[in-house]
């Protein structure tokens, strides 16, 4: 009877197989997101002006950045949580591929998330004029707190690794 549930349990790591190829249909969702956005920005590049420009240009760098995370995450999740990929030797592999436990990889993500942070604040702070300090405010705080929030996590796994 033990032996059937510990066998159930290592199974039901598959059920997060779907959940890692949903990841893939988000990355189509964004990749269709980002070519809207910049086929809507190039019939109007001259007569926009370069702040305008530059705030579209960062929307495109953040959405490149949530991409890379994207595959990230999906990638490593499943490598560490359901099955090692069988990458042909002929063919292309990632130099992280493998390498990745969920260690690394929650830091990844964490310094994801500041650097996509970092690029919606400097969004923000590009269009200062037109909001109102308090919610300046609290993007700088917000954003601090994904800061420290790495640093800590990175503090702690570097404390667990001694």
């Amino acid at each position: 009877m033990e032996r059937l549930i510990e066998n159930t349990m290592y199974a039901t790591r598959w059920l997060l197989a779907p959940i890692y190829f949903g990841l893939s249909l988000g990355l189509l969702a964004l990749a269709l997101k980002f070519f809207q956005e910049i086929f809507h920005i190039l019939p109007n590049i001259f007569s926009l002006a370069e702040s305008e420009l530059i705030l579209v240009l960062l929307s495109l760098i953040d959405m490149a950045l949530v991409g890379g995370l994207l595959v990230m995450v999906m990638i490593s999740g499943y490598e560490n949580f359901v099955s090692q990929l069988d990458i042909d030797e002929g063919k292309e592999k990632l130099s992280w591929l493998g390498k990745m436990d969920s260690s690394s990889l929650k830091m990844k993500v964490a310094a994801s998330i500041v650097a996509i942070s970092s690029i919606h604040l400097l969004r923000v702070f590009m269009d200062a004029k037109n909001i109102e300090p308090q919610y300046l405010m609290w993007y700088v705080i917000i954003h601090m707190t994904f800061v420290i929030s790495a640093f800590a996590m990175g503090y702690l796994d570097k404390l667990t690794k001694h």
